[in-house]
């Protein structure tokens, strides 16, 4: 098994590449479902879970050519819709194929889903909605069964809570179901909205992309031809490159990446003391000598993403005071502090919200990754902590980050991906 050895103190200086999003390819991937025709999709994070869930639809008989950040896909020669455990299992967001292949196919086989054990994310939103289209749905030996043998019909669709995989699984089955669908309180995450863009540029009408109530009327059945999609830039990766030049005071530059998308992001970086130069595709981070501390709720677009928690959770360790984090989306995403602690930190939980003391320094230790962001805050506090940390279980983090000590490593980190000795 990988893990990394890192040793910190190292100044960084230099640019770093922003790669496409992990968790705007995913539904992508999945809508290609919804063709029967070819489609291209480039600037791919090179990252497991965009494999993993490309090898699902080769698996259910697509024709898939991968190659680092560009895949061809064709599910014209789609002859299963079931999606087995094996595959699902690995990754939560293989669910998003329900959807897809109910709409195309009147019927599928899901396994329930996988992956990182922060919390409960139940999927009943998701079969609740499908079910007010008009599937049958049935739960039994861990697969969800949907049938809708006349194909899905419009309905109005009411979500509860915000859900980001539910209101993509509900608009990729609306696009060819019969009739208009309208989803209230819809997600507004730039990942919804590209997603939403495909289909409309495949020719569904779509009104109130980016809006929390979305209208879709399907095509009937009607199978949808694609233009090639550039997936647009992980806004995740670049908050935590730029948590790594605040953390490391260091002045670095980002990319290919989309400053809109991160700006809950600069805003508590500068709410810290951090500066910024922010072109069209570009930003640099000029970070203070001292940074200030930081009170954070995490909430869903466009407010603080619950995927930046840990890493800003790493820069408040080494603020000068105390910092206040509330995690309002997911019960188990502290599960980090306690790794954190080890190297030096002073992090006390209650409930829902963590206080974050301020240490003069941290020390290396050996850390174990539990789950994909909080494998990335322990890479920021071991680039700052004095001597050797070894980041175990890094199979988390090559789930959602592509190349990390590659790029870390360029930017002057001393970082080195290793393997145990068994």
């Amino acid at each position: 098994m990988d893990y990394l050895e890192i040793i910190g103190g190292k100044e960084l200086s230099g640019t770093v590449t922003i790669s496409g999003a992990k968790n705007a390819a995913l539904p992508i991937i999945a809508a290609t479902i919804l063709s029967d025709k070819e489609v291209t999709l480039t600037n791919l994070p090179d990252v497991v879970d965009i494999r993993t869930l490309l090898k699902l639809l080769h698996m259910l008989g697509a024709n898939v050519a991968h190659e680092k950040t560009v895949a061809k896909v064709n599910n014209g020669s789609i002859n299963s819709t079931k999606a087995v455990y094996e595959i699902v299992s690995q990754m939560r967001a293989s669910i998003l194929v329900l959807g897809p292949l109910l709409t195309r196919f009147g019927e599928c086989e899901v396994s329930l889903p996988g992956g990182c054990a922060i919390g409960q994310r139940p999927i009943d939103l998701h079969l609740k909605a499908l079910e007010s289209m008009g599937a049958n749905i049935e739960i039994k030996g861990g697969y969800v069964h949907a049938e809708a043998k006349n194909g899905l019909h419009g309905a109005k669709i009411i979500f509860d809570k915000i859900t980001v995989g539910g209101t993509e699984n509900i608009v990729m089955a609306a696009a060819l179901a019969h009739g208009t669908t309208t989803i209230i309180n819809a997600a507004k995450e730039p990942e919804v909205v590209q997603l939403c863009e495909m289909i409309a540029q495949a020719g569904v009408e779509i009104d109130g992309i980016g809006s929390s109530e979305l209208t879709i009327v399907g095509t009937g059945g009607k199978a949808l031809s694609f233009q090639p999609v550039e997936i647009i830039p992980d806004r995740i990766e670049a908050g935590t490159y730029l948590c790594a030049g605040a953390i490391t005071r260091s002045t670095i530059s980002l990319d290919k990446v989309n400053p809109q998308h991160i700006s809950a992001s600069i805003d508590k970086l500068e709410s810290m003391g951090c500066r910024f130069d922010i072109g069209e595709e570009t930003l640099t981070i000029y970070p203070p000598k001292e940074l200030k501390p930081v009170n954070l709720i995490t909430i869903e677009y466009p407010g603080f993403p619950t995927d930046m928690q840990a890493q800003l959770m790493a820069l408040a360790i080494v603020a000068k005071g105390e910092s206040l984090i509330e995690e309002r989306l997911f019960e188990n995403r502290f599960m980090h502090v306690s790794e954190l602690n080890r190297l030096g930190a002073d992090i006390w939980l209650k409930g829902s919200t963590a206080a974050v003391k301020g240490v003069e320094k941290l020390y290396g230790a050996d850390v174990m990754a539990t789950d994909l962001r909080a494998s990335s805050a322990l890479v920021l506090a071991a680039l700052v902590a004095e001597g050797t940390t070894n980041v175990r279980r890094i199979y988390h983090l090559d789930r959602g980050y592509d190349d990390l000590e590659g790029k870390l490593s360029k930017l002057g980190a001393n970082i080195v991906r290793k393997k145990e000795n068994n």
